[in-house]
């Protein structure tokens, strides 16, 4: 008679079994085991024509190291080091040849990914002690290399990481255009440290870096002077071409001390909201798309006779909103002097904004007090991990043409001998 039986595993209560997540974890086994295999082999072969006197190879493979569990993304995966062995005998210890994996470093526990996800969970406002829980639940129960310990370590070594950075030299540095803005998260920080001056600058090859980085007071010019200061100090001589940032005075008064040729750009994004803050909610609707008229002209003529119309409609019943627009009218329309591909780029301060709306959007929700050095160290961490994904810039091929000083009319080089700036 046929047995039709069917035998079920236990497992352990309040675990999951994920079938799905099994065959992933045995696939990036395989798949890192083969890389693993690969580079040790890469590097064996690169000294073949290395010969012993007697004729056998002097670099060769020589096994694996013990097992050991590397945790990741989905779950713990076992790994072996490869071993390669220099059989040269009498050979000074600084002149054999030593094999060091890019890919396994010698110590490592965990990927890099899982030590960029900490900041996240410390601004979710989870405790080192509770850490071990919610890793459990992405993770898997077995998380055995992120331990509450382990935590505090890693927490400990973002200062360093923080200072070497603050440390770094800027000498050999140029940046074509800087962001700046003061993003503000008080719901987790101490009343007298409610500030993050931060500056995104952008290199002639169309990279996006953070340049500067610090927490200030309400976005004083003081605390933005001591930030400038700071990095024309690590070396950084050559003034940016133009910087964008927000109404916030503070940020302008210093620029123009530290960096004198810069020019303006006002950032559209805030000054639509400061204008559309002067109407009522039931006319925003048709006065952000005639806002919108302006900065989206192909021309700057064209631009400044949609302010004008702005302020011809609006000026008379809405004086403050046409105030408001008008006040900053040569800082709004910089950007026509730059590149078209680089508009998109300039209008908005969206390389900060677009960092930090996580940001705030968790802070706001996040009960307790978050002292400055915390909060400061763990934004630091957010916007490192963040910064690895940021897009070069549109357009980057004319950055240089900008560094040179050609002039650029409504977005378009100007042909001619007299072109270029001396």
């Amino acid at each position: 008679m046929k047995d039709d039986t069917t035998i079920t595993p236990l497992h352990q209560p309040g675990s999951i079994l994920d079938r799905l997540t099994e065959i992933a974890r045995e696939g990036a086994r395989q798949m890192l085991a083969a890389a693993l295999r690969a580079e040790a082999a890469s590097f064996v072969a690169q000294f073949e024509d290395e010969r012993l006197p007697d004729g056998r190879h002097r670099i060769v493979r020589h096994g694996t190291g013990p097992g050991r569990m590397i945790q990741t993304g989905i779950g713990p995966i076992p790994v072996q080091r490869q071993k390669v062995r220099d059989r040269a005998a009498g050979v000074p210890a600084e002149r054999r040849i030593r094999f060091t994996s890019n890919i396994l470093p010698r110590w490592a526990r965990r990927s890099k990914s899982l030590d960029a996800l900490l900041p996240v969970l410390y601004l979710r406002g989870i405790s080192t002690g509770e850490f071990q829980e919610a890793l459990t639940a992405l993770l898997g129960a077995d998380a055995p290399n992120l331990s509450p310990g382990v935590i505090s370590r890693l927490t400990a070594g973002w200062q360093e990481d923080y200072d070497r950075w603050q440390r770094r030299d800027l000498s050999a540095r140029r940046y074509v255009y800087i962001w700046a803005d003061g993003v503000y998260l008080q719901a987790r920080m101490e009343p007298a440290a409610e500030c993050m001056l931060v500056i995104i600058g952008a290199t002639p090859e169309g990279r996006k870096e953070l340049l500067g980085f610090q927490v200030g007071v309400r976005e004083s010019a003081q605390s933005w002077r001591e930030l400038l200061v700071d990095i024309k100090a690590r070396g950084l001589s050559v003034p940016p071409e133009i910087a964008v940032g927000d109404g916030a005075m503070g940020f302008w008064n210093a620029l123009d001390e530290a960096f004198p040729g810069t020019r303006h750009q006002r950032c559209w994004v805030h000054k639509t909201a400061n204008v559309l803050n002067k109407f009522p909610k039931s006319m925003q609707p048709a006065v952000k798309a005639d806002l919108r008229e302006i900065w989206q002209a192909e021309t700057r003529a064209a631009a400044e006779a949609a302010m004008d119309t702005f302020t011809e409609k609006y000026g008379a019943k809405y004086e403050k909103a046409a105030t408001c627009l008008i006040k900053d009218r040569d800082a709004l329309l910089a950007f026509y002097d730059f590149p078209a591909d680089h508009w998109d780029h300039l209008r908005t301060g969206n390389p900060i904004e677009s960092v930090f709306a996580t940001v705030r959007h968790r802070t706001v929700r996040t009960k307790g007090a978050l002292s400055q050095k915390t909060a400061k160290l763990m934004v630091f961490k957010l916007v490192q991990a963040a910064a690895k994904t940021w897009r070069r810039l549109k357009g980057a091929n004319q950055l240089p043409m900008v560094l040179e000083g050609v002039t650029f009319t409504d977005g378009v080089a100007t042909q001619g001998a007299d072109n270029r700036a001396a």
